[in-house]
């Protein structure tokens, strides 16, 4: 999709905020402790539960499970995965580079997030993937801010991911968020300035770049779930629910400690 549409959306109310708010302080201390529970032979399956008990004891609803056939309460994607990984028997090795996906529902509103970390000591190579996809979605974060378009979102995170020789997917994108998970408007991690909705004080966005290291090409499995990178190479993902105020971007799924690499 060109990031040049622009989508109709209705804005949050401060209270409504607030209500988001709470949601993603949850989900930031879910991801917080998923962070921390990968190591070598923990399997996806194991990280799924402990999302799904997180969320539960917390008061809230596993966004994931059931979404629209979706299986699990967590996406767990490794290596060349690049999002949507149904968690099973897969083992984590040490070295792995590891993307978790979360989202939940904490009385009607929607909270999304995501991390990648390395299971153990990070190869050089996962290192600096991590390191440039946070960075880009830092980037992108500082882009929404009042005044700005959902162009200038996408424009900092693929200028920054090319400039650093990785390729930004385009297939999937960023999105907005508030009683559903998929909202108007759409968030790509590439365009231009001044192009696509003009972002004021009330929008909800989930901006998440994903970030490879090869080319930008990705398929699905036969699985209908899982993406994988065309050419086999690694791939990055960092995502967060960010609410756009009259002061600026407000993270609302900032996790607590930084538990574990690739934890902001």
């Amino acid at each position: 999709m060109s990031a040049a549409r622009v989508e109709a959306f209705r804005l949050k109310r401060p209270d409504e905020i607030e209500r988001m708010r709470a949601a993603g302080r949850i989900l930031g201390a879910c991801l917080a402790h998923l962070a921390a529970s990968v190591r070598p032979g923990i399997t996806t399956l194991d990280l799924d539960r402990e999302a799904e008990t997180f969320i539960r004891d917390h008061g809230c609803i596993p966004g994931f499970l059931g979404y629209q056939g979706f299986t699990n309460s967590l996406c767990v994607s490794i290596n060349d995965q690049v999002v949507h990984g149904i968690p099973g028997p897969q083992v984590v090795n040490e070295g792995d580079l590891v993307s978790l996906d979360c989202g939940l529902v904490l009385e009607g509103w929607w909270a999304d997030s995501g991390l990648s970390l390395s299971c153990g000591p990070a190869p050089p190579e996962v290192q600096r993937l991590i390191e440039v996809t946070r960075e880009a979605l830092e980037r992108g974060i500082a882009a929404a801010r009042p005044g700005n378009h959902i162009g200038d979102i996408g424009h900092a995170v693929q200028t920054f991911v090319e400039s650093e020789g990785y390729s930004v997917v385009r297939q999937y994108v960023g999105h907005g968020i508030g009683r559903d998970m998929h909202e108007p408007p759409q968030v790509p991690n590439y365009g231009d300035r001044g192009e696509g909705n003009l972002l004021k004080p009330g929008y909800v966005l989930a901006i998440e770049p994903m970030v490879n290291a090869g080319g930008p090409e990705v398929y699905t499995l036969d699985d209908g779930w899982t993406v994988v990178t065309r050419d086999g190479r690694l791939s990055c993902y960092f995502e967060h629910t960010v609410a756009i105020t009259e002061a600026g971007p407000e993270v609302l799924t900032l996790r607590p400690t930084p538990a574990a690499a690739g934890s902001r």
